[in-house]
């Protein structure tokens, strides 16, 4: 049967808009300022809001944000009401990602908070204030309590008040956009061809009397702006969720699909040796020239599978037009002001006819950046003329989301007198913040002139070396690859520390005196010396007490977007089997002032259990035309029963606040790789450990 004829008894909303534009919506990242800031706090007869200006993802910025305006406007905590905004409510602010919350808008808030305590004070209770340009030395979050008499017991800054939102979620309150309930409200779903959105595919045909036939039938929406990358999608509408899966099913829909691929075309494309082969890198972090006739002492090759990044929460967005134009947004985004953009173009509408509003978000980590299951709620329903909400199935967040790319490395260190004198790393990998989720081939193109600096993420090397060269290809894809927590950091830094410590081994050296002696940043320095000292280094590990298991202890230590520090100490016990069980994990952190500090470990301690991940689960499969998994028995994550006894020690320091949300990730993978090296004698190149790679070198 055509597909026409398929049309022809169906009864099916067919809606065909012009999409209107070719050019991707880029994403605008301006700097909070002080002005900015002045919009976040508001005060009204005796009450307090704060309108949060980052998104939030389960990081709890909106707790720590509600520190510092308490800190600075001296009132109690429940005086205040926190807010999450709509993109009206607020001047622009950029994407909630980076580890940048505290780090940016800390001072901006404070300065804002403490003109307006300053105002209210002096009798000014109506009218718009502008913040003052406070010196941070004289705000009460920044190291003015002292002199505005406040002692450590008094102050909000450091302390761990109740949170946020806490009990509404232990509560089961509307706090997520799957939450939203709307008269009249829609369920829609856009269904795409099993393949990734990097080949060309569309409907071909379909069996809509099939589908009128299920109860909740609604219609189904043609739309040239259900295309994603590729893809061109099929969007349904239903009156219950349940009903959009049976629905989904009578369709059958066939589809025209382009072009394929596997793994190995994936192993292929981002092959270091293969491309090393071809000559120089694309792009160099340092570009030194090393010794033509070197003899490398160390050699190693190290490769980091696509991974997903296993929110808990699928995105959702629920979408409503009011008037002729007008939309109304729920949905929980990292850039709502993005999404504002993207929907603003795509549909033709002015920025000021649409309002997106923030929700809590159940998990994120890097990507829910784009725009995408918020464009698809905004289309089903502007063509159903009612509010329509989306959730995406854990399957599609597989194959339509964007994962962590593949990547390939080869580091070769050439040592002299115990030292390093000659570092090359070359390492390819899919693109990061060029991601092919956002960009379309001719753009990437361009783009690839400057390099994706989200792939050279932790490229960078802190140790010293007489000679260094880094240099990275980036490499477009078959499947969606984007930000990925702390980007290209994770994988850099694993790939570094794994040489690190190889080198010490060679050397018979210690590998904490190894990395003291190379280093210079004092910071990095400190945490290390601290962490070993937690972890008693200078004490033999306990030896395993069962028969045919083997242990060892590992130490990784790494720098994050030059604000954040983390040194690990990993112990792993292996079994005759090849089975890795990591015991204990000690952390130190510094990310300079600490506002909460008990938030500040629960996420050190996230980043311990991500790097635990790396190493021993990660890996998301990839069959033909798309990524193999639906759901979580593909994609794997470290279980509660393998979590470790966990530590973790934050640096007392009043530095400027860094990033603290995804620094430990630096160190937590390497130190347990480095573990395993030390039980097993096996340098892991391919990740995530294969056991039977370490069974076969069992005592």
């Amino acid at each position: 049967m055509k597909r026409r004829s398929f049309l022809a008894t169906g009864g099916a909303l067919t809606v065909l808009f012009a999409s209107g534009c070719s050019l991707p919506v880029i994403p605008k990242r301006p700097v909070a300022t002080i002005e900015d800031a002045s919009a976040w706090i508001r005060y009204s007869n005796g009450h307090y809001d704060l309108f949060l200006p980052r998104a939030e993802i389960g990081q709890n910025i909106s707790t720590a944000l509600k520190q510092i305006a308490c800190e600075e406007l001296d009132i109690d905590w429940d005086d205040l009401q926190l807010r999450l905004p709509t993109t009206n409510h607020i001047q622009r602010v950029r994407a909630t990602v980076g580890s940048e919350s505290i780090k940016d808008f800390a001072l901006p808030l404070a300065q804002a908070c403490a003109t307006l305590r300053e105002e209210l004070a002096a009798g000014k209770l109506v009218g718009e204030l502008v913040a003052r340009d406070i010196p941070a030395n004289e705000l009460r979050t920044f190291g003015g309590a002292a002199s505005a008499g406040l002692t450590k017991e008094k102050r909000y800054v450091g302390s761990t008040p109740k949170l946020e939102q806490a009990e509404a979620i232990v509560r089961g309150l509307p706090l997520y956009a799957s939450d939203i309930r709307l008269s009249d409200m829609a369920f829609g779903r856009v269904l795409r061809a099993p393949a990734s959105s990097e080949l060309r595919s569309s409907p071909r045909a379909w069996d809509a009397a099939a589908a009128r036939r299920i109860k909740g039938f609604i219609g189904i929406v043609e739309d040239p702006l259900f295309e994603q990358g590729r893809s061109l999608g099929l969007g349904v509408l239903a009156a219950t969720p349940g009903a959009l899966d049976r629905i989904s099913e009578a369709l059958a829909v066939r589809w025209d699909v382009e072009g394929s691929f596997d793994q190995s075309t994936v192993n292929i494309a981002i092959d270091i040796d293969r491309r090393l082969a071809g000559g120089a890198l694309s792009h160099e972090v340092y570009g030194d020239s090393l010794d033509p006739v070197a003899e490398w002492d160390v050699d190693l090759r190290i490769d980091v599978p696509v991974a997903a990044h296993l929110a808990m929460e699928p995105r959702v967005a629920v979408a409503q037009f009011t008037g002729a134009k007008a939309l109304q947004l729920w949905a929980g985004t990292q850039d709502a002001f993005y999404a504002r953009d993207v929907l603003s173009k795509r549909l033709a509408l002015s920025p000021e006819d649409v309002s997106v509003q923030a929700m809590r978000v159940g998990g994120a980590f890097g990507g829910k950046t784009i725009c995408t299951v918020e464009l698809e709620a905004a289309v089903l329903a502007r063509a159903a003329k009612q509010p329509v909400k989306v959730q995406w199935t854990r399957a599609q967040e597989m194959h339509c989301g964007f994962h962590r790319p593949a990547s390939s490395h080869r580091i070769r260190v050439s040592l002299r007198d115990g030292a390093i004198d000659q570092w090359w790393h070359a390492f390819a990998s899919g693109h990061i913040i060029f991601t092919n989720a956002g960009f379309p081939p001719w753009l990437q193109n361009l783009a690839d002139f400057v390099g994706d600096m989200g792939v050279a993420r932790g490229a960078d090397l802190p140790y010293q070396a007489r000679l260094r060269r880094v240099e990275f290809d980036q490499v477009r894809l078959p499947i969606l690859t984007g930000p990925w927590r702390g980007l290209g950091a994770g994988p850099n830094h694993l790939a570094k520390e794994s040489a690190i410590d190889e080198c010490a081994v060679l050397l018979k050296q210690d590998p904490l005196q190894f990395r003291l002696r190379h280093l210079k940043d004092p910071r990095l320095i400190r945490v290390l010396q601290q962490t070993a000292e937690a972890a008693a280094w200078s004490e033999a590990p306990a030896a395993a007490k069962a028969h045919n298991v083997r242990s060892g202890r590992g130490i990784a230590c790494g720098a994050y977007k030059e604000s954040g520090y983390a040194a690990v100490v990993a112990e792993v016990q292996v079994d005759a089997t090849g089975r890795v069980h990591v015991t204990s994990l000690i952390c130190s952190h510094d990310c300079g002032l600490v506002i909460n500090p008990d938030q500040v470990k629960a996420q050190c301690e996230g980043n311990l259990i991500w790097g635990m991940g790396m190493v021993l689960t990660d890996e998301l499969p990839i069959d033909v035309r798309m990524v193999g998994a639906s759901n979580f028995d593909r994609a794997l994550m470290p279980r509660m029963t393998a979590i470790p006894r966990l530590q973790t020690h934050l640096v007392e320091d009043d530095s400027p606040p860094g990033g603290a949300g995804e620094t430990v990730i630096v160190a937590a993978a390497g130190a347990i790789a480095n573990a395993i090296r030390h039980a097993t004698g096996v340098r892991v190149g391919r990740f995530p450990v294969v056991a039977e790679n370490l069974k076969m070198h069992s005592a």
